[in-house]
């Protein structure tokens, strides 16, 4: 190399030496790191130590902004090693820290409080941690600018995470999943709180929000005592609870005094043994609801006419059936002047129905000629005689879960029925469509 190259790429190396210690984001990882997966777990740890160390000294005294360690798959990393990194970045003026230290072998990685007490907490507005214990205490100093904190798999008791959030006054949204250590999850008067997102956290027997501009509520589990405060501006609200039964029913009885201004509701069940029942109560302001159940071979599906009727603003139905055993009611081989008819109702305002999975049962068929017969504004019905993810979209190229020989069958019958009790009663106004199983996927011969 001449004098005048060794030159240019001195100044340049300088130049970009210079550039990159002031980068504000910093993320370890394997990955980012430049680690072969494929070496041993014991040289890619020796090699991940050796390069965060050299990064990390060589910008002592640098100001981070976002600071993200993805170390789970490096389970042979001695805490000591994080403790110190953690330390070195952690200074005022950092905004976002993200852990996920050495999934858990023997012992889990008890997160240092003590960071976030010497002014280090009062910057940071992105708090994510996983895997990990968390023993907040009083003392812990204000998070004044925290507006987001999400909480994967933490080892945090409900009273711990009452004082850590008592320190949040700017806390806009809040993530909890599978912190099984939380009994009581009660959320302070925090005027610009408006999302909680809650799954999965097997403990949980009471849900307490003194929020008062709480929004979104997003709720996944074993169903347990809920109280949003009487929030008038809860506006979305999902139940997800796929281990638990009869959950539509609970919603059709309850969600009004949760949330009486929802405008979009979300209820997946495992099953309903019972049906939903007709009440006085109304849905005001829905407008979108969208119903997932399981298991329900003895359910009567008109009786969700219940929330129909509830609705007068509702402008989107969606139901969802994932049946693994088809023992319902079909409607083939009984005359067609045996369905039931329900005292006239009128939906001005639904637009668009989908129903996935639809099958021959009588009563889902009885609701969908209620619904055509009743809905003046109705733009398009979408009837899916299938539940699953189309090889159109999966990166196998392939439909999943394949359905089988059963499900085939029943889905020709779902075909027959359609034709036969439904398409008849489809204004000429209303976009109709019928979803058959992928033929690239599947094939079935059709009934006769």
């Amino acid at each position: 190399m001449t004098l005048r190259d060794a030159a240019r790429a001195a100044c340049a190396s300088h130049t970009f030496r210079h550039s990159w210690i002031c980068r504000p984001n910093l993320t370890f990882s394997p990955e980012t790191l430049g680690l072969n997966r494929n070496t041993s777990t014991n040289v890619i740890t020796r090699d991940l130590i050796s390069k965060i160390d050299q990064i990390l000294q060589s910008r002592s005294g640098m100001g981070v902004k976002t600071l993200n360690f993805d170390l789970q798959c490096c389970d042979s990393i001695d805490f000591s090693y994080l403790d110190s990194w953690l330390h070195i970045a952690v200074t005022p003026g950092i905004e976002e820290l993200i852990l996920s230290p050495p999934l858990p072998t023997i012992s889990v990685y008890n997160f240092p409080c003590s960071l976030l007490s010497n002014g280090s907490g009062n910057s940071i507005q992105y708090l994510d941690l996983c895997d990990c214990i968390l023993r907040p205490t009083a003392g812990l100093g204000c998070l004044r600018s925290l507006t987001r904190l999400r909480m994967f798999s933490v080892r945090i008791t409900g009273d711990e995470l009452w004082c850590l959030l008592s320190n949040c006054s700017a806390l806009v949204s809040l993530e909890l999943r599978y912190c099984k250590e939380i009994i009581s999850l009660k959320i302070p008067s925090l005027q610009r709180f408006h999302l909680l997102d809650v799954v999965l956290c097997d403990s949980l027997q009471v849900v307490e929000s003194n929020a008062p501009n709480l929004s979104s509520f997003y709720y996944s589990g074993i169903l347990c005592k809920i109280s949003l405060g009487g929030s008038l501006q809860v506006k979305t609200l999902r139940m997800r609870c796929l281990y638990q039964a009869n959950i539509v029913w609970y919603a059709r009885h309850s969600i009004l005094s949760l949330a009486p201004n929802v405008e979009t509701l979300t209820i997946a069940s495992l099953s309903e043994t019972v049906n939903t029942p007709m009440l006085s109560g109304k849905f005001l302001h829905l407008k979108h609801l969208e119903i997932s159940l399981v298991e329900t071979a003895a359910y009567d599906y008109l009786s969700l006419v219940s929330f129909l009727e509830a609705s007068p603003h509702l402008e989107k139905f969606e139901l969802s059936i994932k049946q693994h055993h088809m023992e319902h009611d079909s409607i083939l081989g009984g005359p067609s002047h045996d369905l039931r008819q329900i005292l006239e109702q009128r939906y001005d305002k639904l637009k668009n129905v989908k129903i996935s999975g639809f099958c021959s049962s009588k009563s889902l068929v009885e609701l969908t000629c209620h619904i055509l017969e009743n809905t003046t504004s109705l733009d398009c019905l979408t009837l899916d005689t299938t539940w699953y993810l189309r090889c159109s979209v999966t990166k196998s190229g392939k439909c999943y879960p394949l359905m089988d020989r059963d499900s085939l069958v029943e889905a020709q019958k779902t075909l027959l029925a359609i034709r036969r009790y439904v398409v008849g009663k489809v204004p000429s106004m209303v976009k109709l469509n019928i979803l058959e199983p992928c033929s690239r996927c599947h094939t079935v011969e059709p009934l006769v």
